[in-house]
Parts: C-alpha cells; structure tokens; sequence
C-alpha cells in the first residue's frame, strides 16, 4: 500500500511565523472572538471573577502554545472545569465568596505542579486507564450540572447557594420569579445558536448571541439597576486589567478539602488536556502527532502561572481548537496570536465587555452542557453495549449524588467488578499476556487471555514502538475477554497506522459481541470455555 499523500509540513519556530502569519493571525482572530464570551462565562459559573478565564486564556496563548506538545490546540478555560472549580471554591469559602476563591487558586497552583509533574514522568499515557464509558458518563455529568446551574442565570433569578439537588429543586422558583427581559435575551441566543449554522455564516454564533444580548440590555437599560429589580445582569471588571489580579492563598493547605480540590482539578483539566489533543490530532490536515507529556507539562506550567496571579486552570480545548483548524490555521501561532488580541481586548475596551449580559454567557454555557449531555450522547453509549451504559449511567449518578471523584471512581470499581464477574482472574485484571512475532512480511499480535483498559497500557506501549509501513495481524483467537476501550484503542491505532502507509487487519474475533456495535466488547464463546 502506498503512503497517502500528505501536504508540505509547515514550518515551526520563528520561521513558522514567517511563513505562516497571515493564515495563523485570520485563525486567531477568529478562535479570540469565540474565546472572549466563553472565557468570561466558564469564569462567571466557576465561582471565579469574569477576568479570570482570560487571564487564564491570554496565559495559555502567549506562554502555554510556546512551549507545548501539539501544534494546532488552543488553551483556554473550559465548561469541563466549571463544576470543580465551583465546588472548591463553595468548599473551601465555606460562604465567603472571596475567600473561597482565593483558597481555590492556591489548590489550582499544587494540582498545576502535579500536572507538570505527571508530564515529566511520562504518565500522560495513564490516561488510558479511565473506561470510555466512565469518562464519557464523567462529561456527560459536568454537562447537565452546567445546564442545572446556568438555567436560573437564563431567567435572570439568583438562586440560593447550597448543594447540586438543593439548586436542581430551586428551578421552580426561579420559574416564578422570572425576569422577562432576561429570558428575551435567552430565548434569542438560544435560537441564535440552533439556526445561525444552517446560515453556513463565517461569523461566529457565539459572537452573535454576545452582540444580539448587548443589544437588548441597552435597550432595557440593564446597566441602571433600578431598570429591572434583581441582578446584577451584565459582566463587571476594572477598567485596569491589573486590578483583577488576585494572589493565592495557600493557609488550607493541610485540609482535607484542599486535598480533594487539587485532586479533581488534577485529574479533569489532565483527562480533558490529553483527551482534546488527541482528538485534535485527528483533525490536523497535516496529521502531526502531539507530545501528550510535553503538552501535560506545558499546561500545567501555564496553570501555575495562572494560578498565581487570579486565573482559571486551562487546558487544550477541542470546540476552540476545532474552529482554530477550520479557520486555516497551520501553527501553534494562532494560539498566541488569540491570546495576544485578548490582552489586547481587555487594555483597550473593558466598557465592551462590562456591556455584555450574564444571559448571553448563560446560553454558551448551556449550550455548551448539552453538547456533553445530550440524548445523542446517551444513544451512542447504549449502542456500544447494555454494560458501557451501565457504567455510563452510574458513573453520572455518582458524579451527580455525590462528587467528580466519586463517580469517577465508582464506574472504574463497577468495571473491574463487571470483568471479575465475566471470569477475568485477578491477576489478570492489572496484567496482559500478549506476544508480537513475524510471520514473513507481517507482525502477528497475538492477545492471550483478557484484554481490558485496566491492562492494557504495555500492549500499547509495544504497538507505538513498531516500525510504520508494516503488516499488523491482530489475532484473537486465544483471547478471553476483550472490552470496548481496548477494541476502540485498536480501531484507532489501525486509521492511524494505515494514515502512515502501514496495514491492519483482525483475525479470530469468532468471540461472543455483546451488542451488533463493531467495537462491543467480547467475550469468549459459552462452547469454547467448556
């Protein structure tokens, strides 16, 4: 098989920008007027101050996109972060706003210095650890919490703060207590957002829901606070960007809940970082491969120093990332040309962005939750297997009742529980048995036993080391159980090894599917085991 064509690869460094500016700058420009209103939302719904998410953004531009692994991601804030941040900050605050968010930054700067930590023992690869199924019942949870806390921003009401279930049961009284000029601004942006792609515009929508608020907030006087009884309804920060800096305060330190911060901080800006640069490298038209632990060290770099002076924690976020590559971006310039222009943004027009309703946020959030929650997501997952919606469907219940590391830890208990019961011995549980020999012109790779996402990481480990343009067997005829992550990580590492030249084919998969999906787990035959 001949190598598919692959075009020029562009240039990196100083030369890159030379050769590259005017592709990399449109890109920018266009990831920043998207990046403006999210950072501002995700910052607002964390429990942060609204500059925190740019600083956090123009700190992943300038300094992160230097020194990273991957070419084409932006970093920035994201709605994956909301839920632990607003968690730490409301835990630690214990009712003090301020102080809560003060203690917060402090555990951002510790969870920064475990990410950098992670990237220089190479342990980005544990990533693969998490079940699909897990991580996806982990977002999909994040999502419907952004969705349950942002609807009473959508109808202009302040709800009183308390647990998850207690600002879930609080909806109804919002819905009393609506403001109908706040709901306006919702109900437009929400259709901005449903009709504005079908238009095929080069203008974001995200723009438009901004620009389509402001409007109406002029025209209902929302900055007079005697306009509309309630509120605050618009963004507020200083006119000096400096004085939105805010320091750590690390006097928790020895906390147990500055303990669980840092750890969920950890452990979903770590997850999304890895899980987005992989998912952009897909995209990449000039199929370059990120260094995942170049990329951990490089985030959590920039997270430390965001940490220090007021900012969220960042990580590579796919939805900016996604319209950097759309917009013809050929290098990480684009990311430092975004965070360049909201710097700029922020010195020159903070009246602009004190114009800018809260609802307006609200509708990206939102929007931003339903892509992670929505009944697609939930289909999808019942397609792959009865059992990955188990673990799909209790990973949000614990996530939901209890905490992030709760249900995360809860669906990888379930999962092991699962394959002791499929008959997978305990020593196989954290232990593969596979061989790789040559068979004339191919690699033959043969899985003994079970294969599953507790064991899997020294098969792919060995897989990533093999010379490309190859033959790849992959035999399973003397496999027990084989579970979905593993059979997804295959199909993935196959489109990537064929992209190079290379070829792949399975051989013995007569083992019993537990669904018609083409990467269901299975399970060796009832016949077969006697």
């Amino acid at each position: 098989m001949n190598k598919p064509s692959v075009p020029t690869l562009p240039k990196i460094g100083l030369a890159g920008l030379k050769e590259n500016w005017r592709s990399d700058l449109s890109a920018g420009f266009l990831v920043f007027l998207i990046a403006l209103p999210l950072c501002l939302g995700v910052s607002i719904a964390s429990g942060f101050p609204p500059s925190a998410g740019i600083i956090s953004a123009i700190v992943g531009g300038l300094l992160v996109s230097r020194i990273n692994g991957s070419f084409l991601t932006i970093n920035g804030p994201a709605a994956g972060l909301i839920v632990v941040i607003l968690a730490a900050v409301q835990a630690l605050g214990e009712g003090d706003a301020m102080a809560g968010y003060r203690y917060t930054l402090a555990a951002i700067v510790v969870a920064s210095c475990l990410q950098v930590m992670m990237g220089v023992l190479k342990m980005g690869r544990f990533s693969a650890f998490f079940p699909a199924s897990v991580v996806h019942g982990m977002l999909a949870a994040i999502g419907i919490i952004v969705i349950a806390t942002q609807s009473h921003v959508l109808l202009g009401v302040t709800p009183e703060s308390g647990s998850l279930v207690s600002v879930i049961l609080q909806i109804p009284h919002s819905l009393l207590n609506l403001k109908p000029e706040i709901v306006l601004i919702s109900i437009l942006g929400l259709l901005v957002l449903a009709i504005w792609p079908l238009i095929g515009s080069r203008i974001p929508a995200a723009v438009l829901v901004v620009l389509v608020g402001m409007i109406f907030a002029w025209h209902f006087g929302l900055a007079q606070k005697t306009a509309v009884s309630g509120g605050p309804f618009l963004v507020t920060i200083a006119d000096n960007f400096a004085a939105d800096f805010y320091f750590p305060d690390f006097s928790k330190l020895f906390s147990i809940a500055f303990w669980e911060a840092v750890l969920s901080i950890s452990l979903v800006g770590s997850l999304e970082t890895l899980l987005s640069a992989a998912a952009v490298d897909k995209l990449d038209p000039y199929q370059r491969s990120s260094d995942f632990n170049r990329d951990l060290t490089a985030v959590g770099i920039g997270n430390i120093v965001a940490g220090l002076i007021g900012g969220l924690p960042m990580i590579a976020e796919i939805v900016r990332s996604s319209e950097n590559i759309n917009s013809g971006a050929k290098t990480a310039w684009s990311n430092g040309f975004h965070g360049l222009l909201l710097l700029l943004f922020v010195l020159l027009f903070p009246s602009f962005i004190n114009s800018i309703p809260l609802a307006a946020l609200a509708v990206l959030l939102v929007y931003a939750g339903y892509r992670l929650a929505s009944p697609k997501t939930f289909f999808k997952v019942l397609n792959i297997g009865k059992e990955q919606f188990f673990l799909f469907i209790i990973t949000i219940i614990g996530v939901l009742a209890v905490d992030l590391l709760a249900g995360v830890a809860l669906g990888i208990l379930a999962k092991l529980a699962i394959n002791r019961l499929r008959g997978v011995w305990f020593n196989n549980l954290f232990k593969i048995h596979f061989t790789i020999r040559q068979d004339g012109p191919a690699l033959v790779v043969k899985l003994l036993g079970s294969a599953l996402f507790s064991n899997f990481l020294p098969l792919k480990k060995a897989l990533t080391e093999l010379e490309s343009g190859k033959t790849i067997i992959f035999d399973f005829t003397d496999g027990y159980l084989i579970d979905h992550t593993v059979m997804e990580f295959i199909d993935e590492f196959s489109r990537s090894y064929e992209a190079q030249g290379g070829h792949c084919q399975m051989v013995g998969k007569a083992l019993e599917t537990f669904s018609d999906h083409a990467l269901a787990a299975r399970l060796m035959t009832a016949d077969d085991r006697r």
